[in-house]
């Protein structure tokens, strides 16, 4: 079965930064593009970032432009977050999705 496993949350000072892992397994992974979501408490979930299967095309939300990339390699079945210049609006669990697949969120949050 499909599964997406997060890691690499936790805590770090606004302006700081950490790097998101989910790891996939379950279906043929450079197939599929690949997504990363983010809820914060009280709101609704939002898009943060997208990947192509091959990797070759990336879109992001305005609201990380300039400060998250996302990556993927497919040779070990993993797709990334890195997150820089973060900001305590950005605190929230992030969320590995494809299509109707979800993992299990890592939280991340951003306080001093």
């Amino acid at each position: 079965q499909v599964q997406l496993v997060e890691s690499g949350g936790g805590l770090v000072q606004p302006g700081g930064s950490l790097r998101l892992s989910c790891a996939a397994s379950g279906f043929a992974f450079s197939s599929y593009a690949m997504n990363w979501y983010r809820q914060a408490p009280g709101k609704e979930r939002e898009l943060v970032a997208g990947i192509s299967g091959t990797g070759g095309t990336a879109t992001y939300a305005d609201f990380v432009k300039g400060r998250f990339t996302i990556s993927r390699d497919n040779a070990v079945n993993t797709v990334y977050l890195q997150m820089n210049s973060l900001l305590p609006d950005d605190t929230a669990v992030y969320y590995c999705n494809r299509g109707v697949d979800w993992g299990q969120g890592t939280q991340v949050t951003v306080s001093s």
